[in-house]
């Protein structure tokens, strides 16, 4: 058995070495390190937040009786989100009904009373004060009745509000009530935002307005993705904050960005000018801890090891190079291939 083991692991080590040599043994991809004009940039962090979102609040009085969505969860526009116990405000609708009778039994007494009082007026039976009198509990009566209806209304739209509806359709972020708590009017019950519209909010400061512009032209880094967007529209505040002496500039961001949500640290890179740097691709650039290297390539396809310092990123794809290759050197596009190329014994 003890044989066995030691040939499988012979076997097996053989097999790695073979591969190795088969990877390295295929020429590497390379790619020539040079100067190109790309575009100057001026960055500032930022975050992402929803364009359109709320906090839905309660407009009645009640306990919670159901709760039908959660953190996460997809709303459309019209559900039901949650009800509070309606019986205090049916009650109340109650009360302001039978309210709108008395009023109404009070008006049709009056008006009675007031086309008595025209048919003795005009038959000398009565004055005119008797005649004025009956007019002003007549036009009394037609407004209390006019007020009790629409407490009546008042009190139906109450009763409706037990039923908390979803104003737009979006994914719930923050909930702030459970089953049988009690709520009061104003009380914050869901926070919602729709995740197709999105926005980066970053702050300039004001001596670089006048190199962005009004009209900028911005990308946006998202690092958590890896990914560059663009900018649907962006919009400069024609207000500065007194204390940062800064300016708020939104960056309006495709819809429907997959994986983009609010509260997201983000990057906007604003053009201001052209420049001439050295890039390499981001894929050859290597990074073990503290230390930032590429494979450079020689002419006889020799793959070596060498430290650089990194600038800002030129895009997505590319990165510019401070010190440590030349223009024309070339770089190993496939970092870990070049690696397992220098290892193999020659």
């Amino acid at each position: 058995m003890v044989l066995r083991g030691k040939y499988l692991l012979a076997l097996y080590i053989a097999g790695g070495c073979a591969v190795s040599q088969a990877l390295a043994a295929e020429p590497l991809a390379v790619a020539t390190v040079q100067y190109r004009e790309v575009a100057q940039t001026y960055s500032v962090e930022g975050v992402v937040e929803a364009t359109r979102q709320s906090t839905v609040s309660a407009q009645i009085s009640g306990r919670v009786k159901e709760v039908n969505f959660d953190v996460g969860d997809t709303v459309k526009k019209g559900q039901i989100i949650l009800r509070i116990d309606e019986r205090e405000a049916e009650q109340a609708l109650a009360g302001s009904q039978a309210q709108v009778m008395q009023t109404r039994a009070a008006l049709n007494n009056a008006k009675a009373n007031f086309e008595r009082a025209k048919q003795l007026f005009a038959q000398k039976f009565i004055s005119q004060s008797g005649l004025d009198k009956a007019q002003a509990d007549y036009e009394m009566a037609l407004a209390q009745a006019a007020a009790s209806e629409a407490g009546e209304s008042q009190s139906a739209l109450a009763r409706g509000y037990a039923a908390v509806i979803a104003p737009f359709g979006g994914v719930v972020a923050a909930r702030m009530v459970e089953m049988g708590e009690m709520v009061t009017v104003g009380k914050p019950l869901m926070v919602g935002f729709d995740p197709t519209q999105m926005r980066v909010v970053v702050n300039v400061p004001q001596y670089k307005l006048n190199e962005i512009g009004m009209r900028p032209s911005v990308k946006v880094e998202v690092p958590s993705l890896s990914r560059w967007l663009n900018a649907a529209s962006v919009t400069v505040q024609p207000a500065a904050d007194s204390r940062t002496h800064s300016t708020q500039v939104r960056v309006t961001l495709p819809p429907n960005e997959r994986g983009v949500y609010p509260g997201m640290f983000v990057r906007a890179h604003f053009v201001v000018g052209k420049a001439s740097k050295l890039l390499v691709p981001a894929s050859a650039v290597v990074r073990r801890s503290e230390v930032v290297a590429v494979y450079v390539v020689d002419e006889k396809g020799t793959a070596r090891l060498r430290q650089v310092r990194l600038g800002e990123a030129a895009g997505e794809n590319e990165i510019e190079v401070l010190v440590g290759l030349n223009p024309g050197e070339r770089v190993a596009l496939e970092p870990i291939k070049a690696g397992m190329s220098l290892a193999q014994p020659k």
